[in-house]
């Protein structure tokens, strides 16, 4: 039986140019993605799963674990492809800041731009510093910072 491997999508290195922008499609959180994160997290904070504790909180409804919003925002970006099969290692999160609250309803998208690369050959590959502003359905920048990602250079 012969085993395959599919092909990298992924941009390799030298393939990132600093400049470069992408936006992703966008993602709708729900009830459930909340209830599911608090599970895998054990965060069960009333002001994310309890409505009617939340009515009286300061932003009047539930709001989303802005680590959900991390980590759907990790998913927004691998459905782009650019670091299918060439990313080595998630790196360094750098200057995080949640600017606004993501609620049940809300539709977020990414728009990234590459603003720093450093070939690493002992690595095989390279640094790549990625801007990310996160934005929901309104314009409104939900959380923004960088990330640093480890990449394959080219065979």
């Amino acid at each position: 039986m012969t085993t395959t491997t599919p092909a990298n999508r992924g941009l390799y290195f030298e393939e990132f140019e600093v400049g470069q922008k992408v936006k992703t499609v966008g993602r709708t959180v729900s009830e459930s993605d909340i209830f599911t994160f608090a599970g895998l997290s054990g965060d069960f904070n009333q002001i994310h799963t309890d409505a009617e504790f939340a009515k009286d909180a300061p932003f009047g409804q539930r709001v989303a674990h802005g680590l959900l919003g991390v980590a759907i925002t990790s998913g927004l970006i691998m459905r782009v492809g650019l670091l299918e099969g060439t990313v080595i290692a998630f790196r360094e999160i750098n200057n995080w800041k949640f600017i606004n609250p993501m609620f049940i309803g809300d539709t977020i998208h990414v728009e990234t731009e590459v603003i720093e690369t450093k070939a690493l050959p002992r690595i095989g590959g390279g640094s790549v510093t990625i801007k990310l502003d996160v934005k929901k359905q309104t314009g409104e920048t939900v959380m923004r910072g960088a990330w640093t990602v480890l990449v394959l250079s080219k065979p």
